[in-house]
């Protein structure tokens, strides 16, 4: 007879990673999107669940005294699709949030668990690599962050050590007049990514772009944000696309093949600068 995980549910952060350092085996739980269903499918079988959803320090989107914002770990996808504080450069990570699954998914779900899932094929991972995020980290060895570009590992692998929680995304400052663009591939809407990319342009006249669903973890490059910078025509997208092409290390699955994926990057590169040029009023 099948039994049902212990339920913990701590009213701290403290107290969730002291329960998960007393409990090794045991698993966080934010919306549980993900981990409901694996636990369903009887891929993982856990004895203990530690709900993360009577935390009030995870929760809600802030902006700090610096003008960096603060998205709690546990904060719904809706509330971040919605909110009014991801302007500028930003605003690609709203973008990210109001494409994923459906409404019943991103009324449940938390960017926390979402990032913590590291399916290549999700929203978040682009967009937080392009936009310069910091995932916060708790744990029971204390608390530490690390650049969104450094989180993700591998496939389905993060630099979350045992036993540690996401506690926030926080996002740099943004200039009103930055802008940023999410655009997604996907056999129907609501589908995980076939490919994704994530482009953001600062006042300044700096870029960032970072493609999902091509490999382990998102592709990105200096050299072909610092191209996009300095020239948008039709050699230096082509030079950036090659060089997003031969980092590109993606699967054949239902969604597409490799060569698919491959062949998509340029595309949607070419599709999300001209789109964002055209809002910033003319390329360079």
């Amino acid at each position: 007879m099948d039994t049902h995980p212990t339920l913990f549910r701590p009213r701290s952060v403290a107290e969730a990673v002291e329960l998960l350092a007393r409990h090794p085996e045991a698993k966080p739980i934010s919306g549980g999107a993900t981990l409901v269903a694996m636990i369903n499918a009887r891929v993982i079988a856990p004895e203990q669940l530690v709900s993360l959803a009577g935390i009030p320090e995870l929760k809600g989107i802030t902006e700090l005294a610096d003008g960096r914002i603060r998205i709690g770990g546990f904060t719904r996808h809706r509330e971040t699709a919605e909110s009014r504080l991801t302007t500028g450069t930003r605003r690609l990570v709203s973008h990210a949030a109001s494409q994923i699954a459906n409404a019943t998914v991103r009324n449940m779900g938390t960017i926390g668990g979402s990032i913590s899932f590291a399916d290549p094929g999700l929203d978040y991972p682009p967009a937080l690599v392009a936009v310069g995020a910091e995932v916060h980290i708790a744990g029971a060895a204390g608390e530490r962050s690390v650049p969104a570009k450094d989180f993700f590992v591998d496939w389905y692998t993060t630099a979350l050590a045992p036993g540690e929680i996401v506690t926030a995304v926080v996002l740099p400052a943004s200039h009103a007049t930055g802008h940023g663009l999410y655009l997604k591939h996907a056999r129907v809407v609501g589908d995980y990514a076939t490919a994704s990319v994530a482009v953001c342009a600062s006042a300044s006249g700096t870029w960032r772009v970072a493609i999902g669903g091509c490999g382990p973890t998102p592709l990105s490059h200096a050299d072909v944000d610092q191209a996009l910078g300095a020239a948008r025509d039709e050699a230096s997208l082509v030079r950036a696309a090659a060089l997003l092409v031969e980092l590109a290390d993606p699967l054949d699955d239902v969604r597409g093949t490799a060569d698919y994926r491959r062949r998509l990057i340029p595309r949607m590169l070419v599709s999300a600068v001209r789109q964002l040029d055209d809002e910033m009023g003319g390329a360079q």
